[in-house]
């Protein structure tokens, strides 16, 4: 768990990582696919906002390799959001718990700011955006 950054600026929650899981065993479990990788950040929420950080368009990049690690590149909302020390690790968790991931590795990121126009249809859709 990352130390306590709420109210952090963005210098200093810039390229924090989270880290869950352990490698998968050579040939042991197949790999997860990224569409269930996909699925499990789904399940994940912003707490002020009803709408999960996939749709919202947190993610910016999501990589299965083929040894069952995943890499996500992710940013929030807004620089100074109180969950910049809790999101990523809770991302990561919910990644590591899909059958054929090993470790999970998250990074926070602020460059490119999030816009609304990050946002899925179904998004704008919840949040009344069109």
């Amino acid at each position: 768990m990352f130390p306590d950054h709420f109210g952090a600026s963005p210098s200093e929650t810039e390229g924090l990582t989270a880290r869950a899981g352990t490698p998968l065993a050579p040939a042991a479990t197949a790999v997860a696919a990224r569409e269930a990788v996909i699925e499990a950040v789904r399940e994940v929420y912003d707490p002020e906002i009803p709408v999960n950080i996939y749709d919202l368009g947190l993610i910016y990049d999501l990589a299965v390799e083929a040894d069952g690690s995943v890499m996500v590149t992710m940013t929030l909302t807004a620089p100074a959001c109180p969950v910049a020390g809790e999101m990523p690790q809770q991302v990561a968790d919910a990644i590591a718990a899909v059958p054929g991931v090993g470790e999970a590795q998250v990074t926070l990121t602020w460059e490119p700011a999030w816009t609304k126009e990050r946002m899925s249809e179904d998004a704008r859709l919840a949040l009344g955006f069109f």
